[in-house]
């Protein structure tokens, strides 16, 4: 085969239109060779004989897309010191923009012998490995342009590609549980309807779908187990997995961004699917494992594992961490995405040991024209010493709030507390955010995501079930600060099914009527349940698919309504923090900008704030002053809001206050059914809450014509005819 010597950079499998250039990275490899594969699976063999600065490259002319291609890697074979060359096994590209397959679990994968993990394991792998393809990068993408949502206006909602469509009734079967299922028009018209702006994927990156131990047969159905950092996940695809994948992938996000929705990706770049020592050698670990992967400081055959996955990547390498900035480009100018939520960050802030927040891959990230640009989101944890660290990450990031999730789950279930931890959460939660220089938005607000129980399970389980995960019930978080409301599961109690159906619109509208980015989980808005199971990550079946047949229709249409009135009036994803100092007024004496509120409608005091009442709150929102322009560009004037709040299990009568707020104020929201007439209600007049639910009141204007929020809306308008 004619060989020209190509070029070290850009690493992987690059085609321009007359051949590939191939690169690969390996600092302590003595030999590396090309393995091209045929149709009928004839494997060629290529020595790539360059090398610049550690990086292995050849040109071959006539290369084109389609080509099927992998890496065997000579070295020493010395786990000891750290050293797992093999070239028995067939190895992934960490460049490869495209994979072929999937892996067959069997002896031929691991680099020892499974019955004498002492024993090198010298059997050819390539027939149960997956292979890379050579990708065309040309795409027409018409014009497209990224929605650019500031923060303050968007609703993320947490899915997954599969979970998410697969059972989609008006979704043709052929493509359901694909990037081209994602992008149909039932589920765009769906997400619209909730108000969402921006949809985050769970981990679409190559991912190896069953675990990889010979005797393992459930699979990995979150995708937290990546192989390849540039190559969508060949299962999502529905055309083909020989570079169609990367085709079906840009037609998804070309049609979200149509839509005006924006595309984060749920990325895992603290580790991959290789796991520990006793793992396969799929492909990092054969081309650089020292380079690539923390081993133990004394003891370099095992690895440092922050991630409870078995290994960490080793960001302080500067290639592995090239091989993260690099991916990262390549899916926002290459694949057009608009963010990125990152798995257990606190991992990459580990240069050394301690999380450290001035770490490289947070220096160069802030620096970096086209990834600083876009919505970054950490999951502030790891499960290494001092990994929580909730608040503490860079200016530029936003975060996963989960004393957030805490505090609201606490707050509704009953569980006694400081209200002042309430009150922080539900405006921003300052205390975490500003002193870093961030504004409200820095905190991403969510009551479930895909680790936990779903919403209709937090309402019906106090414990987990996970008995269908094969784990003996070790498996899944035992603090899921749930309530049943007095039965375990499933019931047929109208009272107890009333009661679960309440606290589910409760807590969606604390979610949306907090300061901050609302996420929501998909399926919540609809009832979806797993059946008690909190840790589903191996469980792709229909019970973790969202069941569109099943959808309770009145809270899909209360989640619509509260995401309309979040949209509506800015004093309810305000940019900056309240700090309860007046606002000048066109009219009328200066009021501030937010006061809590004791249910006899007076200011709450300082000793209120820690008393044994703190299951019942009201506050006031102070619309003069928002800083926001309409369309045209002229300044918005909202109005003022009251949000009451009743936690117990015992009705309270909330007096609304006096002075000049408002001369009336009208119910616009009530998550129970309604107590009180329906009108307006004066200043020193009386709002009964029922136990557990929550109320919005607008200050009165003869000029707006207020949709309606209530429960009994939200029946009607998915019931029409009854």
């Amino acid at each position: 085969m004619e060989t020209w010597p190509g070029t070290p950079y850009p690493l992987g499998a690059t085609y321009d239109g007359n051949g590939t250039n191939f690169s690969l990275f390996s600092e302590q490899a003595e030999r590396i060779e090309l393995c091209l594969f045929a149709e009928d699976g004839t494997e060629t063999r290529v020595e790539l004989g360059d090398v610049d600065g550690y990086v292995w490259h050849v040109y071959l002319p006539h290369v084109a897309p389609g080509q099927r291609y992998g890496y065997r890697v000579h070295g020493e074979y010395d786990p000891a010191t750290g050293k797992r060359f093999n070239p028995a096994k067939l190895l992934i590209d960490p460049y490869a923009k495209a994979v072929e397959g999937a892996v067959t679990p069997g002896q031929a994968l691991f680099g020892y012998d499974l019955d004498d993990p002492d024993l090198r394991n010298d059997d050819d792998s390539a027939a149960a490995a997956m292979t890379c393809v050579v990708i065309n990068p040309y795409f027409d993408w018409r014009g497209d342009r990224p929605p650019n949502t500031p923060y303050a206006r968007t609703v993320i909602y947490e899915a997954h590609v599969k979970g998410l469509t697969a059972r989609h009734p008006d979704i043709p079967e052929a493509i359901r549980g694909t990037y081209t299922a994602i992008a149909h028009p039932a589920i765009i018209a769906h997400l619209h309807r909730i108000g969402v702006t921006a949809i985050e994927l769970m981990p679409v990156h190559q991912f190896v779908d069953a675990a990889a131990v010979a005797e393992q047969e459930r699979g990995n159905y979150w995708g937290y187990n990546t192989i390849a950092f540039l190559a969508p996940h060949n299962g999502y695809a529905s055309g083909g997995d020989r570079g169609q994948q990367v085709q079906e992938f840009k037609a998804m996000v070309r049609a979200l961004h149509v839509a005006g929705i924006e595309v984060i990706l749920d990325v895992v770049y603290n580790h991959t699917a290789e796991g520990n020592e006793f793992g396969p050698t799929l492909s990092m670990r054969g081309i650089d494992n020292a380079a690539y992967y923390k081993l133990d400081e004394n003891d370099p055959a095992t690895y440092t594992d922050y991630t409870g996955t078995g290994n960490s990547l080793n960001v302080s390498h500067p290639h592995t961490l090239q091989l993260i900035m690099d991916s990262l480009r390549y899916w926002v100018l290459e694949m057009h995405v608009d963010g990125f939520r990152f798995d257990l960050a606190s991992t990459l802030a580990r240069e050394f040991y301690e999380v450290d927040r001035l770490s490289a891959f947070f220096d160069i990230v802030q620096q970096d024209p086209v990834i600083s640009q876009v919505k970054l989101i950490a999951e502030p944890w790891d499960v290494g010493p001092g990994g929580y660290q909730v608040g503490n990450f860079p200016p530029l990031w936003t975060e996963w709030n989960g004393q957030y999730r805490d505090t609201v789950r606490d707050f509704w279930r009953g569980e006694p507390q400081a209200l002042g931890e309430f009150a922080s959460r539900l405006t921003g939660s300052s205390d975490l955010y500003a002193n870093s220089g961030r504004r409200p938005v820095a905190s991403i607000n969510f009551v479930t995501a895909h680790d936990g129980f779903t919403l209709r399970d937090l309402v019906s389980y106090n414990e987990k079930h996970n008995d269908a995960n094969g784990e003996q019930g070790r498996d899944g978080t035992d603090d899921n600060r749930s309530w049943n409301g007095g039965v375990e599961g499933p019931t047929d109690d109208p009272d107890i099914l009333a009661l679960r159906a309440r606290q589910q619109r409760n807590f969606i509208a604390t979610l949306l009527l907090s300061q901050g980015v609302p996420m929501l989980s998909h399926g919540d808005e609809l009832g979806r349940t797993q059946l008690g199971n909190n840790n589903a990550y191996n469980q792709d079946s229909e019970l973790t698919w969202v069941d569109w047949d099943a959808a309770d229709q009145p809270l899909i249409e209360f989640t619509a309504m509260l995401a309309a009135l979040r949209r509506e009036h800015p004093t309810f994803r305000r940019r900056r923090f309240f700090d309860g100092h007046p606002v000048v007024r066109a009219a009328g004496a200066p009021l501030p900008d937010i006061s809590w509120l004791r249910p006899d409608g007076t200011p709450m005091r300082p000793e209120d704030w820690d008393s044994g009442f703190g299951r019942a709150i009201g506050v006031f929102l102070n619309g003069d002053g928002i800083r926001e322009r309409d369309a045209r560009g002229r300044p918005i004037t909202d109005r003022h809001f009251l949000i009451l709040f009743n936690a117990s299990d015992e009705p309270i009568e909330f007096r609304i206050p006096v002075g000049q707020r408002s001369p009336r104020w009208d119910i616009l929201v009530e998550t129970g059914a309604h107590s009180d007439g329906d009108g307006p209600v004066p200043p020193g007049g009386t709002v009964t809450l029922q136990p557990r639910t929550l109320a919005v009141l607008g200050a009165h204007s003869d000029d707006a014509v207020d949709p309606d929020h209530s429960v009994e809306a939200s029946v009607a308008a998915a019931m029409p005819g009854r």
